[in-house]
């Protein structure tokens, strides 16, 4: 078996096994549950288009869509998550 080349953006070394995200699902859920408004938590996981959708909700429905966020970064601390690459996020 032979080790995969070198892909940028993707986590090397003995820290971290092979397909587990650079990103902390901890991270991930208390950026959510505090910046949800603003789709901070998926920012931070590279989920891009939700981060601009939870932002435009939360505009559009003047705050409430801040539930979003609170739901999901509640969801991410726990049952985890997954990183733009679908790779599942680290304790």
């Amino acid at each position: 078996m032979t080790t995969p080349p070198y892909q940028p953006g993707y986590p090397q070394g003995p820290g971290y096994p092979q397909g587990v995200s650079d990103k902390s699902k901890v991270v991930a859920g208390i950026l959510g549950i505090l910046l949800g408004t603003f789709g901070a938590g998926r920012f931070y996981t590279g989920h891009i288009k939700i981060a601009v959708l939870q932002l435009v909700v939360s505009f559009v429905t003047c705050g409430l869509g801040a539930l979003w966020g609170l739901i999901d970064g509640i969801l991410i601390l726990v049952n985890g998550g997954t990183d733009g690459q679908g790779r599942p996020l680290r304790d």
